[in-house]
């Protein structure tokens, strides 16, 4: 009983990174990536099972940055083949920033916490939010 318990925390732990180096997020049937911008927006770029890029479509995004200066929410707009935050993230790193994503817009919310580390990774080269290394 205690594996059903601890696999499940163990499986959450490993980190997908996508072309852009940016954090996977899974969704029925397809994947989010999770990129901040160097302008300290966050873009989100959608793909298939195969990894092909998918233009947005009926996709719903929202996010919450819990910063230490407050909350702030941050609403997407579509831009060419990504979502795009309106506004930049509240300034600095090291806080939470909370995902909800669609795969359309009659499907059910999911969540995703994005520990928001903006350094290089040494080890794999990708921001430290989306480090695939197993460290």
């Amino acid at each position: 009983m205690l594996a059903l318990v601890i696999s499940p925390a163990l499986a959450d732990k490993h980190v997908k990174a996508g072309p852009r180096k940016g954090l996977i997020m899974e969704l029925q049937g397809k994947n989010a990536e999770f990129f901040v911008e160097k302008d300290h927006t966050v873009s989100i770029a959608f793909y298939d099972a195969s990894g092909k890029a998918l233009t947005p479509s009926d996709e719903v995004v929202t996010a919450t940055a819990e910063a230490p200066s407050g909350k702030a929410k941050l609403e997407f707009e579509k831009k060419g083949n990504l979502l795009v935050s309106k506004a930049p993230l509240p300034s600095g790193d090291g806080y939470q920033v909370v995902v909800q994503a669609k795969a359309s817009a009659d499907a059910k919310s999911k969540n995703f916490r994005v520990k928001l580390q903006l350094h290089t990774c040494a080890g794999c080269s990708n921001p430290e939010y989306a480090c695939t290394c197993d460290e």
